[in-house]
């Protein structure tokens, strides 16, 4: 449930995210090579070479493409892409927030990371194609940070979407919290809702739990199985990492979803 605290939003948000660090398959093998060491100074030599042969497998598994797309896949399926055929008469499109990391020097699409610069980019596409729809850009971060929904909002400005049809909810540090923005501002009127593929099934959860009306319009999805068939998706990549790392992370949230924790 959430909490009535302003101030535990910022505990929560950091305990979040260290479950999530640790959720990860390299953090999880360096944790159990870590009690491997133990075990052997202990003389517990066959636990030791156990738990390392273990880490390893981990290791392993969780950056080869064929486990990310098969960890993934389940989740990018839920919901169709939104054709533009169908497009629902709505008059707010809202995209959720990403990794936003504004440096000097760079321009606003480096500083978005690959998941939101799709989101955004995918906003402004919709925003055009319905004409008088407002794009609602959101995304908060913690203190000292700059919300992805700032960096939202400048790249939406160069892509011509101006200040009057431009709403910026830059308070919120989780899906949980961006839903209840988003009733806030819009109450039950229908919207269309876009972020990740992946990130969809929760985010629609989300925001039916808080009483909102969304129409999915996933992308940036990430399963490729052409990309991994034969050998080729039995090599640990960076890509493979990564996917299975969102997976994870989206699995882990849908857990807590079902034990009743917004997030």
């Amino acid at each position: 449930m959430p909490s009535d605290d302003p101030g535990s939003k910022p505990v929560m948000h950091l305990v979040k995210h260290l479950v999530g660090e640790f959720a990860k398959p390299l953090m999880i093998a360096a944790l159990i090579s870590a009690i491997a060491g133990i075990c052997r100074l202990r003389g517990r030599r066959r636990t030791a070479t156990w738990l390392l042969a273990s880490a390893a497998a981990i290791a392993y598994l969780g950056a080869i493409g064929l486990v990310g797309d098969a960890l993934l896949n389940p989740l990018e399926r839920q919901y169709s892409p939104l054709r533009d055929e169908s497009l629902p008469a709505v008059g707010y499109v809202v995209v959720l927030g990403g990794g936003y990391e504004s440096r000097d020097g760079i321009p606003v699409t480096a500083a978005l990371d690959p998941d939101g610069l799709a989101r955004i980019v995918e906003g402004v596409r919709l925003e055009r194609r319905l004409g008088a729809a407002r794009l609602v850009v959101s995304g908060g971060a913690p203190s000292g940070e700059i919300p992805s929904a700032i960096g939202y909002a400048a790249l939406a400005r160069d892509l011509g979407v101006d200040d009057a049809s431009l709403v910026v909810l830059n308070g919120s540090l989780d899906t949980g919290a961006e839903a209840r923005s988003v009733v806030a501002l819009i109450g039950t009127a229908p919207f269309i809702l876009v972020t990740s593929a992946y990130h969809m099934p929760r985010a629609m959860r989300l925001m039916e739990r808080a009483g909102a009306r969304p129409f999915p319009a996933p992308t940036g999805q990430l399963v490729d199985g052409s990309t991994n068939s034969g050998w080729r998706g039995l090599l640990p990549t960076s890509g493979g990492l990564r996917k299975t790392e969102r997976a994870l992370h989206e699995y882990l949230g849908l857990a807590g979803l079902a034990a009743g924790v917004d997030q």
